[in-house]
């Protein structure tokens, strides 16, 4: 557990040094991550025989950040996506160890985790980011804790037993409404006058639940794979995959809720 905690302490002061530097710095910081997460995949992918074309995803992750610090529009975003699904299908033509699995798992890659990771360096750059972050970020960290005591305290119910055994349903909507206590607590604060506090306790109770997803997603493909963890990169976390899982799923649900609501239009 002391492991578990330093490590948490030292991710959290890098993510928070690279996210407030400077716009660049929170391209960069999510292109790293986004790569990190490619080749863990791209590795543990491996423990099938299968062999994934990584240079194709860290090629569209790197194309990606580019065009992101040079606003481009969603035309280009567009276009590299298909680039990167022609070069994943033809690495498994012409290159005799990926063949049609290794085409077929690359470009998987390219979707989860690589398109996600696109979509948070665009956020990143975005009007409103720092709320987008903020309330995605912190509504998914405080529910994967209570979701954690709570199924440890009053867990009876299998959320999803052939994915993740231990889940249960207790612990998910224990998890769930302590999303709401974080939205009441981020309106208290004087920071962002124009979320109402509605806003703010559906921002974080659908981010924090499609958070909860992004985690039994990941579950179901480690299960798939026959893995663990993705790496042992981060002591007691296992890797950057595995930490990253939930808010690839909860930080773009918080921006469309955002945008919906005409939040930063």
């Amino acid at each position: 557990m002391k492991q578990r905690v330093l490590s948490a302490i030292v991710l959290l002061t890098i993510t928070l040094s690279c996210v407030l530097l400077s716009e660049v710095s929170r391209v960069l910081f999510f292109a790293a991550a986004g790569v990190l997460c490619c080749y863990e995949y791209s590795r543990a992918v491996e423990k099938l025989n299968v062999y994934c074309a990584a240079w194709v995803m860290y090629s569209y992750i790197a194309a990606q950040a580019l065009l992101t610090l040079f606003h481009q529009g969603p035309i280009l975003y567009i276009g590299f996506m298909m680039i990167g699904i022609y070069l994943a299908m033809f690495s498994g033509i012409i290159h005799h160890k990926v063949t049609g699995n290794g085409a077929l798992y690359t470009v998987a890659g390219l979707a989860y985790p690589g398109f996600l990771f696109g979509i948070l360096m665009m956020i990143g750059v975005g009007e409103i980011w720092q709320e987008t972050l903020l309330l995605a970020t912190a509504a998914t960290l405080v529910c994967d804790s209570f979701a954690l005591f709570g199924g440890m305290a009053f867990g009876k119910h299998k959320l999803a037993p052939s994915v993740s055994p231990k889940k249960t349903w207790e612990g998910a909507i224990s998890g769930a409404l302590s999303s709401l206590v974080v939205g009441l607590v981020i309106y208290l604060l004087p920071i962002f006058p124009d979320l109402s506090l509605p806003l703010c306790l559906i921002t974080c109770l659908l981010s924090s639940t499609m958070g909860q997803i992004g985690d039994l997603a990941e579950s179901l493909l480690k299960r798939m794979i026959g893995v663990k963890d993705f790496s042992n990169l981060i002591p007691g976390h296992g890797g950057m995959f595995d930490r990253a899982d939930s808010l690839l799923f909860s930080i773009p649900t918080a921006y469309i809720i955002l945008h919906i609501a005409g939040i930063g239009m």
